[in-house]
């Protein structure tokens, strides 16, 4: 029912191959130390994740304003033990699931905010899905979670790492929440709370329809 490719590369390789800032006396803002950029697939487009690099490059609009809800926990999953990502960490979950199809990078925003503006290498996963029954059971599915009758299995569930507009958004909390109800392992969720505000803020590549 829903597309589920992901792929993902170990961050060392990675820092290894990516390109670096060689040019002598030219400053360049990095994602971390000795990761200048990497390539992910977003709907089979290789798409070069990078800060950008004009010094005068502003936030994107639709990220502009700061009268927005109010700030999500740092884990607002407890007492379950949900780890809560920075950018650094979340990148190397992008990385890594380049090549490790264990690993999704959901969207968990209604697909209008997904359509205008995402992360590359996400996939459109809204929380709106645990509403109904059958929504929950197919978005599990394809989260690797196997359901037999009244038995469902976590086994080979994915691992989860989820976003959503900002600190301020509850898209991916209500995900989170649902997804724990319906028993899914703690240890195979993660929650880059920054979201698209944060993102955006760094100058990180997007995609989408809002894209300049």
């Amino acid at each position: 029912m829903f597309k589920g490719t992901v792929a993902g590369i170990l961050l060392g390789t990675i820092i290894m191959s990516a390109p670096l800032a060689e040019a002598e006396g030219t400053k360049k803002a990095m994602i971390a130390p000795g990761l200048f950029s990497f390539t992910v697939d977003h709907e089979g487009d290789a798409i070069e994740v990078m800060r950008n690099q004009n010094p005068e490059n502003r936030v994107s609009e639709l990220y502009s304003t700061t009268f927005r809800g109010t700030p999500q926990a740092m884990n607002p999953f407890a007492p379950h033990d949900v780890e809560t990502l920075g950018e650094r960490e979340f990148t190397e979950y992008m990385m890594q699931a380049e090549k490790d199809e264990t690993i999704m990078i959901v969207d968990t925003r209604t697909e209008g905010w997904h359509y205008r503006l995402t992360i590359p290498g996400s996939q459109n996963y809204p929380f709106t899905l645990m509403d109904e029954q059958e929504s929950l059971e197919d978005t599990l599915d394809d989260f690797g979670v196997e359901i037999t009758g009244a038995k469902t299995d976590f086994n080979n569930a994915r691992t989860l790492v989820m976003f959503c507009n900002g600190y301020w958004c509850g898209q991916t909390p209500a995900m989170g929440r649902a997804l724990l109800n319906a028993g899914y392992p703690e240890d195979k969720l993660k929650y880059y709370r920054g979201g698209m505000q944060a993102w955006t803020s760094l100058g990180l590549t997007v995609v989408g329809e809002a894209v300049e």
